[in-house]
């Protein structure tokens, strides 16, 4: 027993983290960050991060929506599978409308599917912090990040106080420091949605992004072990141009009492009474400007439709359109097409000691970031949807 014991021992010793070798990941999330606003809009630091690390354009996951996405982020799940299929539906079972805006449900843990990443890292021994990630707030299979912010509290933390909170994490002894840091920023998504992703106002931020991200990297440089860490930064998804003259109305069409609800323009959940699921997908055919499916007859490619929070029948309208009775709003931006179209799309960079410097990688689905986490930090990931071959290219050798 005495001779497996002294090999364990010395390989504990030789290996790269036993050597003082450890490496730490910062992942940031700039909300709705498409992935050409590099090309858009002047931003010499995610210029840097491309020259000096990898660039990519990663695809999100259908629906192209906030909370949906950030959980797949920290999942490696489809929506579908991890069951937050919307900002906001109709949950079958708890008979409740689950909304990202109703703190209740926002924060039931029953809602929430599938196993983060940081309580993958967690189980295994692997600390983590998170700044106002989707879903660090919330006691997912009894369990919250080593280190968090609610994000119900305020006054909330600003844009520099945040990134003030990562380099604290860091700074923290190394007994106590976290390996992995998740953190989340609101915009540019708020200036898309009110002034389209092609406005002075959407510039201006895009501008002050990518300050903000340089001076997190410059601060990560001025550690001990700067070199010793990764720094992402990527979306969840990107923004469309929309206007009041490109608006289609489904309720023209449908009779009140063949459906108990409509939740959502896009895409639109349509909750139909049990013997109307056919009267309401036959009245929808020949509506320009949308596509309609039958829950069980979305394509494949979207991953959709098998859970049964998702609607009876789905409205998914082209790029630009919305499916909404509303009229009364002025030109801005929306998200939560069909991930595939270019303006849905998001930036990727990583820069730090496990990636390439100068590479441009081929485009990923975002399913795929759990296995790139997981494989940084050095753990067993749990069973997701994504691989580590499809972006295994994008780090160092």
């Amino acid at each position: 027993m005495k001779r497996p014991l002294l090999l364990l021992t010395l390989l504990l010793l030789l290996s790269p983290l036993a050597a003082g070798n450890k490496h730490y990941t910062v992942i940031v999330s700039l909300d709705g960050f498409r992935w050409d606003y590099v090309k858009m809009y002047h931003t010499p630091f995610f210029d840097r991060m491309a020259a000096e690390g990898v660039q990519a354009v990663m695809t999100p996951s259908f629906p192209s929506k906030t909370f949906p996405n950030h959980y797949t982020l920290a999942t490696g799940l489809y929506p579908d599978h991890h069951g937050i299929v919307a900002n906001s539906f109709w949950h079958l079972e708890k008979k409740k409308l689950y909304s990202m805006s109703d703190s209740e449900t926002r924060n039931d843990a029953s809602f929430y599917g599938g196993e983060p990443i940081w309580i993958t890292a967690q189980r295994q021994g692997v600390k983590t912090g998170n700044v106002y990630w989707v879903g660090s707030d919330i006691a997912v299979k009894g369990q919250y990040p080593t280190y968090y912010e609610v994000y119900a509290h305020t006054p909330r933390l600003n844009y520099a106080e945040r990134v003030a909170k990562v380099l604290e994490l860091l700074k923290k002894p190394e007994t106590d420091r976290p390996q992995l840091i998740m953190a989340y920023f609101e915009d540019p998504d708020h200036y898309g949605h009110s002034f389209s992703p092609h406005s002075a106002e959407t510039r201006q931020c895009i501008t002050e992004l990518d300050a903000l991200m340089k001076q997190l990297w410059e601060g990560i440089q001025t550690l001990p072990f700067g070199k010793d860490v990764n720094l992402i930064v990527t979306s969840d998804h990107g923004m469309a141009t929309v206007s009041p003259d490109r608006c289609v109305s489904v309720t023209q069409r449908l009779k009140p009492e063949w459906y108990k609800r409509i939740e959502g323009n896009l895409p639109a959940q349509i909750y139909a009474e049990e013997e109307y699921h056919d009267s309401i997908y036959q009245a929808l055919q020949g509506l320009d400007h949308v596509r309609v499916w039958k829950k069980g007859k979305i394509p494949a490619y979207l991953h959709y439709g098998t859970n049964p929070s998702v609607g009876d029948i789905v409205v998914v309208p082209d790029l630009g359109w919305l499916v909404t009775d509303k009229t009364d709003f002025r030109v801005g931006g929306a998200h939560g097409f069909d991930p595939t179209y270019d303006d849905m799309q998001v930036m990727f960079r990583a820069c730090g000691p496990d990636f390439k410097k100068g590479y441009e990688a081929p485009k990923f689905p975002n399913v795929c970031i759990y296995s790139l986490l997981a494989h940084l930090l050095h753990i067993t990931p749990a069973p997701t949807d994504g691989s580590l071959d499809a972006v295994r290219n994008m780090l160092a050798e």
